[in-house]
């Protein structure tokens, strides 16, 4: 069995990195809470691996007395005195006995520890080797589908990426490669299990600060993001070096940054926009190329209307609503965008209000004067009551009109 043991030790050494130390430990317990439980049940013992050779060795610790009442914890004196000269009554002694006494427990109980050990070293190393690479992007290669979820090996580990963390329409067979981001290490009741994602915003954001130096070193600040994965993505940017366009450093020469971003999302379209602290601001830098043509913001309920021109309403609702969902997420207010209608004038309609409001004629008055063609307070001059009875006006009614525009 030394042998045995000793091979399992140097493998888990060397090939799990699990110290030989923490395994004969192990071992040594599952041994001695077995034992206990079997062949040994009420006794006291002592067992000791050799961390050089495997070799087993086991003792029961007896305490020494006059008189035994339990000979499975207790030895005469007398008797005692023959392992060990000179012990006294209150001494305990260590009484070597044969680990094959221990019998096939002592193998099976080994191999169990072995294994459970194993599980859970390899449980704390996964946590250990990962817990300080959340939040960044790992490669790895796609193992199965169950279900809707992907698991990929890490190499150190597996990792699942669950169906709501995958983009729409990707599509990847075992084997292929894959770039994630790293989204958590949930501790389950079977231990760490790793969390990937490709639809997260952080996947693009972590992405950008890859690809972007200027972003990475803190010139270039992503202030607003909004993704819907394998659709569309926008950002808005601010750089705190006023030489630095922040656009132009994040889009890159030619587009050459950007592109790859683009690539590795699966032609995701990205819109970039300089950030602006003003509302308004940004929902015209959101909404383009759509113009707004009136913008009206309701403070109290972080809610804005947008009207566009009826050219413009397509570009600016977008595929299904998504332009606006996402500008909305973008500036952080509920965006309800309409048409914006031109309200034609009406000189008819406009002479009418301007007789009302000047003289404070009965709108009815009013009307009767722009049909007879006196629109405006200039048409009364050398208008008399006489000529205001000839359009049809009674005698009251012409001199009531002539006293206002006199009094006026």
């Amino acid at each position: 069995m030394s042998s045995e043991i000793l091979s399992v030790l140097e493998y888990m050494e060397k090939e799990k990195g699990i110290p030989r130390a923490d395994m004969i430990s192990a071992i040594v317990n599952a041994i001695k809470t077995a034992a206990l439980k079997g062949v040994s049940a009420g006794q006291e013992l002592k067992i000791e691996i050799s961390p050089k050779n495997g070799q087993l060795k086991a003792w029961s610790v007896l305490k020494v007395v006059d008189s035994v009442s339990d000979p499975k914890l207790q030895i005469h004196v007398e008797k005692a005195q023959v392992f060990k000269a000179g012990v006294l009554v209150g001494d305990t002694i260590e009484k070597e006995i044969d680990p094959s006494y221990l019998g096939r427990i002592a193998a099976q109980t080994a191999r169990q520890a072995i294994m459970q050990k194993l599980r859970q070293f390899e449980k704390e190393r996964i946590y250990d080797d990962f817990k300080d690479s959340v939040g960044d992007i790992v490669s790895g290669t796609v193992r199965r589908r169950e279900r809707n979820d992907l698991f990929i090996d890490l190499g150190k580990a597996e990792a699942v990426m669950p169906g709501k963390e995958q983009v729409p329409g990707e599509e990847y067979a075992p084997g292929e490669r894959i770039r994630c981001i790293l989204l958590e290490i949930e501790n389950g009741s079977r231990g760490p299990e790793i969390i990937l994602s490709r639809a997260s915003p952080k996947f693009v954001r972590r992405l950008f600060e890859l690809e972007v130096t200027e972003i990475a070193d803190g010139t270039v600040k992503i202030e607003a993001f909004a993704r819907e994965p394998g659709y569309r993505t926008k950002i808005a940017v601010t750089s705190t070096d006023p030489k630095v366009d922040p656009v132009g450093a994040c889009v890159g020469a030619r587009g050459a940054r950007v592109k790859s971003i683009v690539r590795e999302l699966g032609g995701e379209k990205i819109d970039i926009i300089p950030y602006h602290a003003d509302t308004k601001e940004m929902l015209i830098e959101a909404l383009k190329p759509a113009v707004p043509r009136e913008i009206v913001l309701d403070e109290r309920n972080k809610r804005v209307l947008v009207r566009v021109i009826n050219d413009d309403l397509a570009v600016a609702i977008g595929r299904k609503g998504q332009n606006a969902r996402l500008t909305s997420r973008l500036v952080g207010w509920r965006l309800d965008i309409e048409e914006f209608k031109v309200v034609a004038s009406d000189p008819r309609a406009q002479a009418i209000g301007l007789l009302v409001s000047t003289y404070g004629f009965d709108k009815a008055i009013a009307e009767r004067l722009v049909t007879n063609g006196i629109n405006s307070p200039g048409a009364f001059e050398s208008v008399e009551a006489n000529d205001l009875v000839d359009t049809g006006f009674t005698a009251e009614e012409a001199a009531d009109i002539i006293s206002k525009v006199s009094g006026s």
